[in-house]
């Protein structure tokens, strides 16, 4: 049996479950970098029965599906796999099993408070100065987040964190989504606001929503063009969640400022135009990815194959 751990980007995987197990049933194969194309997955994934991934990293289109004719077991982290066909998958006999969201959390909410924070005090030029030998050259000061605008499009349970957040730090918090009541919203903490009422008066504005073709795209030209002048935009939740030609275009002329931890594509492209722009403050899809998270995600993968090669598959993910 063949075994690939794939997008162990950051190279933890193996210190963060015991592989002992698995190891001694199995050659594991682990995989540091991305893929170039489907056609370099296809070719290096070829003879491989077992596939650990990372979720939303590697994309996994039937297109490419089709072309894994050994795979048996398809293992994700979580329960979400937008960017995985699992219906082609289904359709080649192929198990897919998931893990729990990991660690407490709270990880990628409290990415999006740090996120805002260092964005309101410039905290990345500052750094930057000072390692560059400098001082305060070059650093413009920042703004206070009491008393402003904090915007939340969704108020699920990311955004609830955000909404309290934002309570504990004097912002008066406001929140949409399609399904989102005035009488919920206060129940989280936020005044119900209109989409367009939230764009235009809010300070920062966050996303908190799961990627599906209802959000996929949910703030465009016109929304972006909505935004207050001077609004930062935070996008810790999903890339295509905003038209990225849009976003960029908007930020070349200076209206608002972005930070980001998620992309269209990932790994982010050397030269993406986020990497020049002044206005931006980019992480690279560590919202999820604590320490807890990690020891989570693997130790249960390892638990999924094991029980798989047992003949008595674990949290399997049935269809919708």
């Amino acid at each position: 049996m063949k075994v690939a751990v794939l997008d162990d980007w950051q190279r933890i995987a193996e210190t963060y479950a015991d592989w002992t197990a698995l190891r001694s049933r199995a050659e594991v194969v682990f995989f540091h970098d991305a893929f170039s194309n489907a056609d370099d997955a296809a070719q290096r994934l070829h003879d491989f029965e077992v596939l650990m991934a990372m979720r939303e990293r590697t994309a996994f289109p039937e297109s490419l599906v089709r072309r894994l004719p050994k795979l048996r077991l398809f293992s994700m982290t979580g329960s979400r796999g937008g960017s995985v066909d699992m219906a082609a998958m289904r359709a080649q006999g192929v198990t897919i099993t998931g893990t729990s969201a990991g660690g407490t959390g709270t990880s990628t909410s409290e990415l999006a408070l740090a996120l805002m924070l260092a964005s309101a005090r410039n905290i990345a030029l500052a750094d930057a100065a000072m390692r560059r030998g400098g001082f305060l050259e070059d650093v413009a000061p920042g703004y206070e987040l009491y008393g402003k605008v904090l915007g939340l499009v969704g108020l699920g349970r990311l955004g609830q964190s955000m909404a309290q957040y934002g309570a504990v730090l004097g912002m008066k918090v406001i929140a949409w989504s399609r399904n989102l009541t005035p009488d919920r919203a206060a129940a989280a903490g936020a005044v119900y606001a209109a989409k367009e009422e939230l764009l235009a008066t809010s300070d920062v504005v966050s996303l908190h929503l799961v990627l599906s073709d209802r959000t996929r795209g949910i703030l465009g030209a016109a929304e972006l063009a909505r935004m207050k002048a001077g609004a930062l935009l935070i996008n810790t939740s999903r890339g295509p969640l905003v038209d990225e030609k849009a976003l960029i275009a908007a930020l070349e002329a200076g209206r608002i400022s972005a930070a980001l931890d998620v992309y269209d594509r990932e790994p982010l492209s050397a030269d993406h135009p986020f990497r020049r722009l002044p206005n931006t403050l980019l992480t690279p899809h560590i919202g999820y990815g604590s320490i807890a998270t990690y020891r989570d995600f693997y130790r249960e993968a390892v638990e999924n194959v094991l029980a798989f090669l047992d003949g008595k598959p674990i949290r399997v993910l049935q269809p919708a």
